[in-house]
């Protein structure tokens, strides 16, 4: 048999009160957070580390005696993130005056046209740094080059451009007699390994 706890039972069986947010204020506090980097390990501890420490060092474990050994480890971080936390809070009450339903518009059309066609479409981007590194011209595909696998040529050698997940995928049928190039996205943008 399968049980489950929501947050405020495991709140109420530790015996302690969990605070309230009125209605979207958490989310900007999380929010700004993410920006502030308020509750990082450098700033307020290692959770992970800290909680099992605690265990170890006390026969009386309660809440009470969690927030005391808490307080004597890092007697500023509360405090600290805070400041940190509240600086981009104020940063979000300033920029949230300037959004209007014009601004929420052009970020949708961003969403939708720019970072939708720039982050699938990498193939372009990929071959055109390749052949600028490399100080030869670039061109894509044509239909009946795609058909057989190839993306595009830098210079005169064809380049199937795939993301690093399809080497770890069972092979296709297909078999593409073309270098490969491998990407992977992250926040920045791409990397990518070039098979030469």
């Amino acid at each position: 048999m399968q049980y489950k706890l929501k947050k405020e039972e495991i709140a109420s069986y530790n015996e302690n009160n969990t605070y309230s947010f009125p209605k979207y204020t958490s989310q900007l506090i999380n929010l700004a957070n993410q920006n502030a980097k308020g509750t990082r390990k450098n700033v307020v501890g290692q959770m992970s580390d800290l909680f099992p420490e605690f265990l170890k060092q006390t026969q009386f474990v309660s809440f009470e005696y969690w927030k005391s050994f808490y307080l004597m480890s890092h007697p500023e971080s509360i405090d600290t993130a805070t400041n940190k936390i509240y600086d981009q809070v104020e940063n979000l009450r300033s920029a949230i005056d300037l959004i209007d339903r014009e601004m929420v518009h052009k970020w949708v059309e961003d969403l939708i046209y720019n970072k939708t066609y720039n982050g699938m479409y990498v193939q372009k981007a990929i071959l055109a740094s390749l052949a600028k590194e490399r100080n030869v011209e670039y061109r894509l595909a044509t239909p009946e080059e795609e058909s057989k696998g190839i993306d595009g040529y830098v210079g005169d050698i064809p380049y199937s451009v795939k993301p690093d997940t399809y080497k770890t995928m069972e092979r296709l049928p297909e078999f593409i007699e073309v270098r490969m190039i491998y990407y992977k996205k992250n926040k920045a943008g791409i990397t990518f390994d070039v098979e030469d």
